[in-house]
């Protein structure tokens, strides 16, 4: 997985450094807003590829005496300054520019540049539609192992780097369309206007993708739970263990793309030996790692729990249920309370029962 995603990555980075070449040159020549700002939009995307193949290499050194749980997080950590680079490098210039064009004194133009932008745009389209199809060909192999649906895998996937090169070559695509679009109104009115409005267009949808980019990330950062698919397979482990007679709450979180921790507070049977509690811990986290091998760590706390806190957590776990189950099926009730904005399991399995 980590090398096909690298692959992904320097596809789009060795695509962005091309087109950006070009759509700054022929930008320089034509005096075209729309190509300047798609030209700061290829900047950005190859200064956040870097970023990303940078995280690859972070985040796959093994856990040490400074960082116990690994470096996972580092792939937060990048993908976050990447959407940064796409807001200020991208939609900062971007709309400078078109503000630029449209209260500055127009640029002369000629059917050539208009020839040489349209030539640039064509290659553009070609080459960021090559790293976007190779991007997506990876997000839908992906979604159909995790049993979701497209949209829905790409939105709560853990994984930042492909989602970022994803949504960094759609938005690429969709801008090469806004700019073609604003250089052909352009050409037929005559007016300077086009090119300005194109490149804020092409600005604010870069803006957009930073801020959602931005958010998703920072939650995955600060702690966020693991995907509702996890957390139940989690849960149903400590139910099924025969040794466990109470359960006050399991806690996760994610720790990489490929890494949860679950803690959780239980109640053992008061018949059991120290011995067999040890043997027990040991089996509840070997089925939970058997199921969904990106948990790689499992704490549990013997703990003296109430019935009522009993009660609360199977009602916490009936809520998990339900969103875990609608991820699976469009067609599933929404869940009674709102849903946290948690990510996918990969490891879920897709023929898992009901359970506590």
């Amino acid at each position: 997985m980590a090398e096909e995603t690298r692959g992904t990555v320097l596809v789009a980075l060795l695509a962005n450094v091309g087109v950006g070449i070009a759509k700054a040159v022929g930008g320089v020549v034509t005096g075209s807003s729309a190509l300047l700002a798609e030209a700061a939009h290829s900047v950005a995307d190859t200064l956040n590829e870097a970023f990303l193949l940078l995280s690859l290499s972070r985040a796959d050194r093994p856990a040490d005496r400074t960082h116990p749980f690994g470096y996972g997080k580092e792939r937060f950590f990048w993908s976050l300054l990447a959407a940064v680079g796409i807001f200020v490098s991208g939609a900062v210039f971007s709309i400078a520019e078109g503000v630029s064009a449209l209260t500055g004194d127009p640029e002369p133009t000629s059917t050539e540049h208009f020839v040489v932008i349209y030539a640039i745009l064509g290659v553009s389209v070609v080459l960021e539609g090559g790293s976007l199809l190779k991007a997506l060909r990876q997000v839908v192999r992906e979604a159909a192992s995790a049993h979701r649906r497209l949209l829905t895998y790409v939105v709560r996937s853990p994984d930042p780097t492909v989602k970022t090169v994803a949504s960094e070559d759609s938005i690429a695509v969709l801008g090469v369309l806004v700019a073609l679009a604003g250089t052909v109104l352009h050409q037929v009115t005559g007016s300077g206007v086009w090119d300005g409005v194109s490149s804020i267009v092409i600005g604010a949808l870069l803006a957009v993708v930073a801020f959602l980019l931005g958010r998703d990330t920072k939650e995955l950062l600060i702690g966020e739970a693991a995907d509702p698919a996890v957390r139940l397979e989690a849960v149903r482990v400590l139910a099924a263990e025969r040794a466990i007679v109470r359960v006050q709450e399991v806690l996760t979180m994610q720790l990489g793309p490929d890494g949860v921790l679950v803690a959780g507070r239980v109640q053992f049977d008061e018949a059991l030996t120290a011995l067999q509690v040890e043997e027990a811990c040991t089996r509840a986290e070997e089925e939970m790692r058997r199921r969904v091998p990106t948990i790689t760590q499992v704490f549990l706390d013997p703990s003296s729990v109430s019935a009522s806190a009993d009660a609360a957590a199977r009602e916490r776990w009936a809520v998990t249920e339900r969103e875990a189950q609608q991820l699976l099926d469009p067609d599933a009730p929404a869940p009674a309370v709102p849903q946290a904005r948690t990510r996918v399991g990969r490891g879920l399995r897709a023929g898992a029962g009901s359970g506590r």
